[in-house]
């Protein structure tokens, strides 16, 4: 999740006492103190790992100075362990290629490298931050990078296995729900019977389907825009360095990323990133769905559906005491509709890469970012705190199908559609059932009846 940096009155920034990073940092927080939202420490990680394998690479391509590298390495590690968070304050709202969290980031790796060196924290001696740090780089590739290095791994690290535990308990109460017998619904209506295990293994079907999208998703993200430097064509870059950091990368990880094909795509348009956020979105639609589900069969417990309960959690109502609120689904359902609202975002951000460069990856990094994290989040506490805590009412099950008039669809291949159509409307005109008329007119001896309905209302 993204830092909020608080502000005082007049709108100024915090900063740290004693800053590493120098004056061009300095003036974009004094400039566009915005939101007090900063890049995500997912992303700061992930830029500080970057900055770290490019020094390592640069040293062995002979082209930084091996006294310069360890101080550098050193530095950026913190970055990347979390160690260092303080110093990046810059609002997410800034240039739109990410520029000035990139400088932050340069700035404060050689700031700490040379305190490393010299006892004297910042400035750009011995260790400079563009000549050194950036060296064989550009925020118009870094940054592209660095989103996608960071959400590829929140998506394998993080969304991948919640999604697992969630499909897994969907699984759980689908095999434990097998022999229960329920009435469908179809707009909202009463349909033919089916299991309440048939019904959970379509949820669990769901999430599995949706474990696909995102590692398509992940996988989409693994094309690294790394060696493009300002506007693709890889000046002031070594032909050899963008490949061996990727390489490195993917031994750090054990992600296999690999270099963009083309690199004027991969600076000018972002969307592979567009796409992934579009496979986050169709996950978001699924949750809700579900949740929603569970929410309503859950309704009541007497004066609505009832079918399933779900877990107490915490009391319901400030005013009616004793009432139990399906608290985790309506979360599920608030975040699905965040990461909704974030992909539109995203997708308009898709569209502002103007000839060579994207100019809204901030908001993109943070919008794609967000969604992970909380996809994430719901996804676990969704199986952790409801799906897993979930109990069948059988009695209600069974009674919903007893008193169905749709049962009369059962009946048709014996007495035709028309004559089918003419009990159920009479049963409901009487509020007797379907089966109480048809043994009433003697359409069907109970042997028959017996057969047709074995299985479908329990103990009929």
């Amino acid at each position: 999740m993204a830092t909020r940096i608080e502000k005082d009155a007049l709108g100024t920034v915090a900063v740290p006492e004693q800053a590493y990073f120098g004056a061009q940092t300095q003036r974009a927080i004094e400039n566009f103190p915005v939101s007090g939202r900063t890049f995500p420490k997912s992303f700061i990680s992930a830029l500080g790992m970057l900055k770290e394998l490019a020094a390592t690479v640069n040293c062995e391509l002979g082209l930084l100075d091996k006294k310069l590298c360890d101080p550098i390495r050193e530095a950026a590690r913190a970055v990347a362990d979390g160690e260092l968070d303080d110093q990046f304050p810059i609002d997410i709202f800034q240039t739109g290629s990410g520029t000035s969290t990139n400088m932050n980031a340069n700035e404060v790796i050689a700031g700490r490298a040379n305190e490393i060196l010299t006892g004297k924290r910042g400035g750009k001696e011995p260790v400079h931050p563009n000549d050194h740090v950036n060296l064989g780089q550009s925020s118009n590739d870094v940054i592209p990078s660095v989103i996608h290095i960071a959400a590829a791994a929140a998506i394998i690290q993080r969304l991948a296995p919640a999604l697992a535990m969630l499909r897994d308990e969907l699984r759980k109460k689908a095999d434990e729900f097998s022999g229960i017998m329920k009435i469908g619904r179809t707009h909202l209506q009463d349909a033919v019977p089916i299991s309440l295990g048939q019904e959970f293994g379509g949820y669990a079907r769901q999430i599995e389907l949706g474990m696909e999208r995102v590692e398509r998703a992940s996988e989409i993200l693994c094309e690294l825009a790394l060696g493009g430097t300002a506007v693709g064509n890889g000046l002031n870059t070594h032909p050899e360095f963008a490949s061996k950091v990727i390489l490195l990368l993917s031994e750090r990880t054990g992600i296999l990323f690999r270099e963009a094909k083309n690199h004027f795509e991969a600076q000018g348009a972002q969307d592979s990133v567009v796409e992934a956020s579009g496979e986050l979105k169709t996950l978001a639609v699924s949750l809700i769905k579900i949740a929603n589900d569970i929410r309503l069969l859950a309704s009541g417990p007497r004066c609505g559906i009832g079918e399933i309960s779900i877990p107490s959690l915490q009391p319901g109502s400030s005013i009616m005491p004793g009432k139990v609120n399906p608290v985790i689904p309506e979360v599920v359902i608030q975040v699905s509709a965040q990461v909704i609202g974030n992909d539109a975002t995203i997708t308009y951000g898709g569209m502002a890469g103007y000839f060579e460069l994207n100019t809204m990856l901030p908001v993109i990094a943070l919008d794609l970012l967000e969604s992970i994290e909380i996809l994430a989040a719901a996804a676990r506490l969704f199986a952790e705190k409801c799906i897993a805590g979930l109990r069948a009412n059988r009695e209600k099950c069974e009674s919903y199908i007893e008193q169905s008039l749709a049962l009369s669809t059962y009946l048709v291949p014996f007495i035709g559609y028309d004559r089918a159509a003419e009990i159920s409307k009479e049963a409901s005109a009487t509020g007797k059932t379907v089966l109480e008329l048809v043994r009433e007119k003697g359409i069907l001896s109970d042997e028959r009846l017996n057969e047709i309905f074995s299985g479908i209302i329990s103990g009929k």
